[in-house]
């Protein structure tokens, strides 16, 4: 009984009422009990003298009726402005106990607009949470709130270096080789444009998928969705990337079971799924290696895994992996040519489909595994 007084707003302002009901009437009661006596004793005094001087029942009753109507009168008068100071007082605590919390959260909330992130509400940490009320909640929900805050505003000013990091570096290329071959120093022959197109390339490469990230984390597209052989989309996967594949000298496998059911996907975002993973399998993969596409049935999903022999990923590293612009130090280093948000498209397109996506590895040098799910065909 008493954590659901403790935990419900409600129940205890009711009875905080209840609670200046009943101490303006004792204080009443007691105001009434303590001044009865002296304004009884007084108007027997002088209902005494009225009837020695004066004589008279009709006097007599007059002025017992008026000595009793002054007696209650004087009672009910101290009794209530006894009772009225004692509920204003009770009150103000009260008052006081709920609207300190709301002033408390008003004060965070304007530091907040004005872009103090780290601004916090302050809440009891002697009581569990199951025996907290509805205020504090309130102020574990905004200081919750805060913290998302304070890390979309870090995750935005990360971005803006990102962006302005990824697009500096094939700007300051192509800058450097174009100053080259006007001041003479780099001959003007076709390895040197092959260069300077290689760096304009990468620079649109960025520029697009910049623009489909803000598209799709915006939501601003739709998926065609049908069934879908997943096998035979597979299979045409990895003939796309086979001569990637050979140049390099990895070997590309896929160990797809006989009838998979089909999937409930859009054919060109899952291609686009399916063409990220296994480049990125092929690019941190050393030459002599291996990357194993496979797929498997659980329930009402169908998981899809891009396995490999490559670099592999420390533990502390797999849940940003999805990150935009997340990188591992080694494994995954600028010097590899990728944008950082092929991984990050990659997730928005599978969560738009109902699925999920993940990443597992053992360590470093020890090879890593991508997996997503989709959704069965009805």
């Amino acid at each position: 009984m008493i954590q659901f007084f403790q935990r419900h707003l409600g129940v205890k302002l009711f009875i905080s009422y209840l609670i200046v009901i009943l101490v303006s009437g004792v204080v009443m009661v007691t105001a009434a009990e303590l001044s009865i006596p002296g304004a009884f004793n007084r108007h027997l005094s002088a209902m005494r003298q009225a009837m020695a001087g004066m004589g008279g029942d009709e006097l007599l009753e007059a002025d017992l009726y008026a000595s009793y109507q002054a007696a209650v009168t004087e009672t009910l008068l101290l009794g209530g402005l006894a009772a009225v100071a004692a509920a204003v007082l009770v009150s103000l605590f009260v008052s006081r106990e709920v609207v300190a919390p709301v002033q408390a959260l008003n004060r965070a909330s304007q530091r907040i607009a004005e872009g103090h992130y780290t601004e916090r509400v302050d809440v009891r940490s002697d009581l569990p949470r199951s025996r907290q009320d509805e205020l504090a909640g309130l102020a574990h929900s905004f200081n919750r709130m805060a913290e998302t805050l304070e890390k979309t505003e870090s995750m935005r000013r990360q971005l803006i270096g990102d962006v302005t990091h990824e697009l500096r570096t094939p700007l300051t290329a192509i800058q450097g080789y174009m100053e080259g071959l006007m001041d003479g120093v780099l001959p003007a022959d076709e390895s040197t444009y092959q260069i300077v197109s290689a760096e304009a390339g990468r620079l649109k490469r960025l520029v697009d998928d910049l623009q489909e990230l803000s598209r799709i984390e915006a939501g601003a597209f739709e998926l065609h969705r049908q069934a879908l052989d997943i096998a035979s989309l597979l299979q045409r996967a990895c003939l796309r990337l086979e001569r990637q594949y050979a140049e390099k000298g990895v070997q590309l496998t896929a160990d797809l079971p006989e009838n998979l059911p089909p999937v409930w996907a859009d054919e060109d975002r899952l291609n686009q799924v399916l063409t990220n993973l296994l480049g990125n399998a092929l690019q941190y993969t050393p030459a002599g290696g291996s990357v194993h596409l496979s797929a498997s049935v659980h329930g009402s999903q169908l998981t899809v895994t891009v396995s490999d022999t490559g670099v592999g990923i420390a533990a502390e590293h797999l849940p940003h992996l999805f990150t935009r612009f997340y990188r591992v130090d080694k494994s995954r280093s600028r010097a590899g040519g990728g944008s950082g948000i092929g991984l990050t498209i990659a997730r928005h397109l599978v969560e738009a489909h109902g699925g999920r996506i993940w990443a597992e590895s053992q360590g470093l040098g020890k090879g890593s595994a991508f997996s997503f799910s989709l959704p069965l065909a009805p």
